[in-house]
């Protein structure tokens, strides 16, 4: 270390009263608070540093944040709990993204927390604990441009999207798209939408993992680019032969299921109710109850493929009296109840896999969590639409969303473990631990507020271990 930042470093020891430490960038150096905390998971004590500023000959130059920040009081519980479960990410981000990893995470949970507009980042990211861990740029501006940055570097989302895809055997595959009146966006671009609506659009591909119940890649297309046709585009891109793709019945053709055994993937592809190569006259040969509903279920082989077909019990019955309302008014023909009763409450499935109707069946509801994350981003995504002005930057903002998903869908996991679903959900779980603070006072200890039972029992039943003893001394 030369004499005159050894130097400056004694003299801001002295003035702080805090441990110091000096780190060296390339030519830079930089000063930052070093203390250590302990660690129940590896049963260590470790490293925790917060950043300061720049050493230059005149003194410190600090960083806008530690300028302006005269906060001492921080958002601990709910920023602690999803930067925990992010945790395996942290390591793939940092190398695929080295110049904005920090700020992919920092926005990403922010995004979680609240549904904070881009402009805003900085201001909600200063309420919490993590702007003392995590040195991240949130400013507008800065904001922006990272967004950019992102969006260009698509190697380095397929990167990632690659580790995510690798670790997941069961796949579920949709598309949906968002309205953009933007005239900068060449993504934006006439197309039906799901209510078939001709609207100036921009299309979006999620693949979602059924097994680990997260999502694990996101693809920006054409708004003009249709189901298949993206589809088929997006196979170029991943190795999908040991997965289990589910897909929706938009992505529907006859030669689809040749062109997925062609490629070696195994598939499950509901079919609508019109397709000529369906049966409805297949033998029943078992049951089984989904959420409370009756469902009988039948199969034959064609073609090499498997035509799995269920009843739903309730649905059949609720279909045939919709039915025969529409025959009162007038608006059916009675001679058409022979057909049409055939297909009441039935759903068919071809599939290159053979095995139980209640498995099948099972994996193919299971697309109800992608409509979710889809709500899930489009809700976002109307905070934010005037500042998506160029492609890169929609590139950008929809893998910062995946991450955010990744992240809220971890946190729903927790809770579907427990099987506390339907008593509390994300946003409650995140709101009881946004209660408790991390405070830093002037002798150089951390303490965090007083913990409420409430707190208490969740961070027991979800086993989050969130709240280190050092820190409530």
């Amino acid at each position: 270390m030369e004499e005159w930042i050894r130097k400056i470093l004694e003299s801001e020891k002295k003035k702080r009263e805090k441990p110091l430490e000096v780190k060296r960038v390339k030519d830079n150096y930089y000063l930052y608070v070093s203390t250590t905390r302990w660690d129940k998971k590896e049963k260590k004590r470790k490293k925790v540093s917060r950043y300061i500023g720049k050493i230059t000959r005149n003194g410190i130059t600090e960083s806008n944040t530690n300028k302006n920040n005269i906060r001492s009081i921080f958002e601990y519980g709910n920023a602690k709990l999803l930067y925990n479960l992010l945790h395996e990410l942290i390591n793939p981000l940092k190398e695929n993204f080295p110049n904005h990893y920090r700020e992919i995470i920092a926005m990403s949970i922010i995004k979680v927390i609240n549904q904070t507009p881009l402009r805003l980042m900085k201001t909600r990211w200063e309420k919490l604990y993590l702007l003392n861990e995590i040195n991240a740029s949130l400013s507008p501006n800065t904001v922006s441009q990272k967004i950019k940055e992102i969006g260009s570097d698509l190697n380095a989302q397929k990167v990632f999207f690659d580790y995510l895809l690798s670790k997941s055997r069961y796949l579920i595959f949709d598309l949906s798209s968002i309205v953009s009146h933007s005239e900068n966006l060449r993504y934006a671009e006439k197309g039906y939408n799901s209510e078939h609506h001709y609207l100036n659009q921009i299309n979006f591909a999620l693949i979602f993992s059924f097994d680990k119940n997260i999502p694990v890649m996101i693809k920006v297309l054409p708004g003009s680019v249709r189901d298949i046709k993206s589809f088929k585009y997006i196979l170029k891109d991943i190795n999908l032969k040991d997965s289990t793709l589910v897909l929706d019945r938009g992505f529907a053709s006859y030669y689809m299921p040749d062109l997925l055994n062609e490629k070696s993937i195994k598939y499950i592809l509901p079919l609508r109710r019109n397709f000529e190569i369906i049966d409805y006259e297949i033998n029943m040969e078992s049951c089984f109850t989904y959420n409370g509903r009756g469902i009988y279920w039948g199969r034959k082989n064609i073609n090499n493929h498997f035509l799995y077909l269920f009843e739903d019990v309730k649905l059949r019955a609720e279909e045939e009296t919709v039915f025969i309302e529409m025959l009162n008014k007038g608006l059916k023909k009675y001679e058409s109840l022979s057909i049409e009763k055939k297909k009441f409450g039935r759903v068919a499935i071809i599939s290159n896999i053979f095995d139980d109707g209640k498995n099948i069946y099972n994996t193919y509801k299971e697309r109800e969590e992608v409509e979710i994350a889809f709500d899930s981003l489009k809700n976002e995504l109307e905070n934010d639409k005037t500042y998506l002005s160029d492609d890169d930057s929609v590139r950008g903002y929809f893998f910062i969303s995946l991450i955010s998903l990744y992240l809220y869908f971890k946190v729903l996991n927790l809770i579907r473990e427990k099987g506390y679903t339907g008593k509390i959900s994300v946003n409650e779980l995140l709101f009881e631990l946004s209660k408790i603070y991390l405070i830093y006072y002037n002798d150089n200890r951390n303490r965090l507020s007083i913990i409420t039972k409430r707190v208490e029992k969740l961070d027991k039943l979800f086993n989050l271990n969130l709240f280190p003893k050092e820190l409530m001394s």
